[in-house]
């Protein structure tokens, strides 16, 4: 298996040659013949030889759909022959009818017909056997894997667990000391001695040993090559923990851990045999982030301008009110445990001290913050979060950092809603679930993250635009 910055690079350069080999074999006039003569299905169809020109124009095309549909399996990650192969026909598949809706929407784009086929033969068999020779299976796995973490017993339960090679684990300076350091008469001989005990006897094959402390993790994924790192924490926290995530996240590495920690993970299907799990770092397609991410600009894009007017209205509103700041800031949880400042129009007096706070006190509430929340309208500041990229228009609601912990409490699953971009509205909102019941919101938040597509985040908007327009009328109404 070709691993690491070596396997993008071949990966990228072998599906680019592939297309563009097939794309001009396939239109050479004796496959052209071959084709229209011989396969009783298009043998009504003439030969359609492209110019230089048109034949340049429909490498590229073809060469940037192939490429973009194959990005996922651009990373390297042990998979076995058969979800190869089958991940490639289904790209294949994809990039076939991207072309031709192309060509229909675009006549001066469009692929002749005979030209498609032949380039949809060639891919469909040359590119499984591409991938099959350069990605391995899983039982040849991993031969640049680390361990990471800071717990000396779950190192242990890695390496008696991991039936693969290692190159070694990255831990705290002195994470295996049994009660005595350099600093109280122990010697660096007492610690290897110590690790040692860790290192030998499990399944593992360690190379080199302890590489480093947490910090050395990034180096070491670029010196060593690394594409798998296997956490050993002794919690998931937002610090360490979800900083190794976000960090392999960066790099392109797979993340595994062991069992223990699944129910603050997003993880993939659960082997029978192995305590050992893998991360889903990245919980949805290339193509459906793309898509999303267009949803998202367009969807805040137009809605900002749409809204300058009212916007202008409301700062003018809250400052002739004359109760403090126009905006509201406050600090959010973003992916992997990261912070954002999210901003909303002021709804509230401030507070004595002279802070903008969420307390809805009554001698605190004014009638413009009332009709701004009842409305919703004081979330539209959310909108430039959007379009810069902190926030998505569909997802989990951003909940504030400093009662994350309240909520982890209440539901052990929690931090599953890390693993992707807040939202300006979610499936827990139009359902009426708010963080006073964690357990309820983060049920609603993973099943959308499980169910997410263009067509589930288009109908969840339409349905909080109906609720927004219910709860304006019932406001009209009093």
């Amino acid at each position: 298996m070709v691993t690491g910055w070596r396997y993008r690079l071949v990966s990228v350069l072998g599906v680019t040659s592939i297309t563009a080999l097939s794309v001009y074999t396939a239109n050479l006039p004796l496959f052209q013949v071959l084709l229209t003569e011989y396969v009783p299905i298009v043998n009504r169809l003439d030969p359609a030889v492209l110019d230089s020109g048109g034949l340049r124009w429909a490498l590229f095309i073809s060469t940037v759909i192939v490429v973009g549909s194959f990005t996922k399996l651009f990373r390297p990650e042990p998979r076995r022959v058969l979800d190869v192969v089958f991940e490639v026909e289904k790209r294949v598949t994809f990039s076939v009818c991207a072309m031709a809706t192309l060509g229909y929407f675009k006549w001066s784009h469009r692929l002749p017909r005979q030209t498609v086929i032949m380039t949809t033969v060639f891919l469909s068999i040359l590119l499984p056997v591409f991938f099959v020779a350069i990605t391995g299976s899983p039982s040849a796995q991993a031969r640049r894997s680390v361990i990471v973490g800071n717990d000396p017993h779950g190192v242990e339960r890695i390496v008696d667990a991991y039936d693969g090679p290692l190159l070694g684990y990255l831990a705290p300076p002195t994470p295996y000391r049994t009660g005595s350091s350099e600093t109280d008469g122990g010697t660096s001989s007492d610690r290897e001695s110590v690790a040692a005990e860790v290192t030998d006897g499990g399944k593992a094959r360690i190379e080199v040993g302890h590489i480093g402390g947490l910090s050395r993790l990034e180096e070491t994924i670029r010196d060593y090559d690394v594409d798998t790192a296997i956490l050993a924490f002794d919690r998931v926290d937002r610090g360490e923990f979800f900083g190794a995530l976000h960090t392999c996240h960066e790099h392109g590495v797979n993340v595994k851990t062991h069992v223990d920690h699944v129910d603050s993970l997003l993880v993939n299907e659960m082997g029978e045999d192995s305590p050992i799990v893998d991360v889903d770092l990245e919980p949805w397609d290339l193509q459906d982030r793309i898509v999303k991410r267009a949803f998202d600009v367009s969807f805040a894009a137009t809605a900002l301008l749409v809204l300058s007017p009212v916007t202008l209205a409301i700062a003018a509103a809250i400052k002739l009110e004359g109760n403090g700041p126009v905006l509201f800031s406050q600090d959010r949880t973003y992916r992997f445990g990261n912070t954002f400042t999210v901003y909303k129009f002021r709804t509230l007096k401030p507070e004595p001290e002279g802070e903008v706070g969420t307390t809805f006190d009554e001698d605190r509430q004014t009638r413009l913050g009332d009709f701004l929340r009842m409305t919703h309208l004081d979330e539209i500041p959310q909108l430039w979060s959007i379009l810069v990229g902190d926030m998505s228009v569909v997802g989990p609601r951003p909940a504030q950092t400093d009662l994350e912990d309240e909520f982890e409490d209440e539901a052990a699953t929690w931090k599953r809603r890390w693993f992707v971009k807040p939202g300006l509205t979610g499936l827990a909102q139009i359902n009426d679930a708010t963080s006073r019941e964690p357990s309820v919101k983060i049920d609603y938040d993973v099943e959308y993250i499980r169910r997410q597509s263009f067509t589930f985040d288009v109908k969840i908007v339409l349905r909080q635009l109906w609720q927004v327009a219910r709860d304006v009328t019932a406001l009209r109404d009093q």
